[in-house]
């Protein structure tokens, strides 16, 4: 199950998807050690990477451990997305993602991620140019159109990979859906059928049994997990076993989600500074609690909450009870 993206071989292609806000360096860094294929940051903008303003570049960092990692890049200007591919070829990426998906109506007004899309002949100039920039592999992830009407995923990919994209991950939704109703994962079989490149599937991955039905429905070389890994950062690892082996393996116990919370919750804290570190890793915290009795109240609280030690303290007071039910 294994596929080749210019001289890197993913073994196992379970792929972490770029999530704005999201998939930062900390979360990329446990994601990774607990098993993965390919990580990849969140969308970073070229025109900023270039700029090289503070949170660009902190976006953009990586570490050899998350290796090999991918950056994804978005922009409308083919000579600016050249210019952002070679600065983060340098910084030690492994994988230059472009971004022609992203529904945010902030970037689609830019003529940038999905909006692209509706520009066929722009976009080729854009792949191309970012392709020519560096030696590394190029890849491309994009929806299945702008609408239903216009789900032209297929001809987009063929003319991707005769600029030279070394492989393509399709959401299975149109852009004028967002994130509403369902991907259609059927569709990217089509996708698959146009390119002799990989093509990763994408969308609505959030249990052991999508894993399995996205690869059969798409026909893909490989899978791409989103939402999917909030809160689970060992979720990649659990697909790529039951791909492989068909094994299901058990969630963390709770003493080393415990661990894992604490830790991710530190590192977060040293990435963006304790108030910024506190603000983000809400939603974290939030994630990992779900489904355990009384995270409702848990995340409540951990709101509220304004000094690390009072929210590390909340977190122990959370699990160790349930932690000891269990042990009882």
């Amino acid at each position: 199950m294994s596929i080749t993206i210019g001289p890197l071989t993913l073994t196992d292609p379970v792929i972490l998807a770029p999530m704005s806000g999201v998939t930062d360096l900390p979360f990329r860094r446990l994601v990774k050690r607990h098993g993965a294929g390919l990580v990849v940051s969140e969308m970073i903008a070229s025109e900023a990477m270039i700029r090289q303003t503070r949170q660009t570049m902190r976006m953009a960092a990586s570490e050899p451990e998350e290796q090999p990692m991918a950056v994804q890049l978005a922009g409308c200007e083919p000579h600016v997305m050249a210019e952002a591919a070679k600065l983060n070829a340098d910084r030690g990426a492994r994988i230059i993602d472009i971004n022609f998906g992203c529904p945010v109506k902030k970037v689609v007004n830019g003529h940038a991620g999905s909006a692209l899309m509706r520009d066929e002949t722009h976009a080729a100039r854009i792949l191309e140019a970012t392709v020519k920039a560096v030696d590394l592999p190029v890849t491309l992830k994009m929806r299945t159109g702008w609408d239903d009407a216009n789900r032209n995923a297929p001809r987009l990919a063929r003319i991707a990979e005769e600029c030279g994209i070394r492989m393509v991950t399709v959401h299975g939704r149109t852009r004028c859906q967002f994130y509403a109703g369902s991907a259609d994962w059927r569709f990217i079989r089509e996708v698959k059928a146009a390119v002799g490149i990989p093509v990763v599937a994408n969308g609505d991955v959030t249990t052991l049994e999508d894993v399995a039905e996205i690869r059969a429905l798409s026909g893909a070389d490989g899978v791409m997990i989103g939402r999917g890994a909030y809160g689970k950062p060992w979720f990649l690892r659990q697909a790529m076993v039951f791909l492989r082996t068909g094994r299901r393996l058990p969630d963390p116990p709770l003493d080393e989600q415990r661990a894992i919370v604490l830790e991710h919750y530190d590192a977060m804290l040293s990435h963006y500074g304790v108030q910024t570190g506190m603000m983000i890793a809400r939603k974290h915290v939030a994630w990992y609690s779900k489904g355990l009795p009384g995270s409702a109240e848990f995340r409540g609280a951990i709101n509220r909450l304004a000094e690390p030690d009072a929210v590390r303290e909340a977190v122990r007071a959370f699990y160790d009870p349930l932690i000891d039910r269990l042990a009882a």
